[in-house]
């Protein structure tokens, strides 16, 4: 009796061993599975942008190539229209009409909100601490980085910062 007892224990403790394994091969095996379908899916993402870019790069050179079409033919008629009324003509048309944007100049929101965020924070800092400079030094730091994610989102809102994918 006693010896059956020993062989069930045994095997039940031999079962539940090689249970426990298979299941976390299993668990294993998932996750790997989940790991290279995300990588799959930024893959994509990546060469998404790409051929919008592609396609976008294309659309440029087309509408550049068009500008330059127009231009041309405003030049001949402006050229044709001087030799009989000799009046000057216009000659801005030449440039197509767009112009390109310039790149914001100044502090972005990000520093301003850092600055400021940084300078009320030691003030409240300052005021707290019965050590003075140990709160300044902790408020002001607390306060810059609040400051510049706040700052950060105003800007991603704005369109000076791109969002991230």
């Amino acid at each position: 009796m006693k010896k059956i007892f020993v062989v069930i224990a045994l095997s039940s403790v031999m079962f539940a061993c090689n249970n426990k394994a298979k299941e976390e091969a299993a668990l294993k095996q998932q996750q790997a599975e989940k790991q290279l379908a995300i990588k799959a899916v930024k893959d994509s993402l990546r060469l998404d942008s790409f051929k919008k870019a592609e396609v976008a790069k294309v659309e440029q050179e087309k509408e550049a190539k068009h500008q330059a079409e127009l231009a041309a033919a405003r030049r001949a008629g402006a050229n044709s229209s001087r030799s009989y009324a000799r009046s000057g003509g216009s000659s801005s048309g030449a440039y197509g009409g767009t112009q390109p944007t310039a790149k914001k100049k100044g502090w972005s929101d990000a520093a301003k909100g850092a600055v400021i965020g940084g300078a009320a924070g030691a003030v409240g800092g300052a005021l707290i601490d019965k050590k003075k400079g140990r709160g300044a030094i902790i408020g002001g730091l607390v306060g810059a980085g609040g400051g510049y994610l706040i700052g950060r989102g105003e800007d991603r809102k704005s369109g000076r910062v791109q969002p991230k994918n």
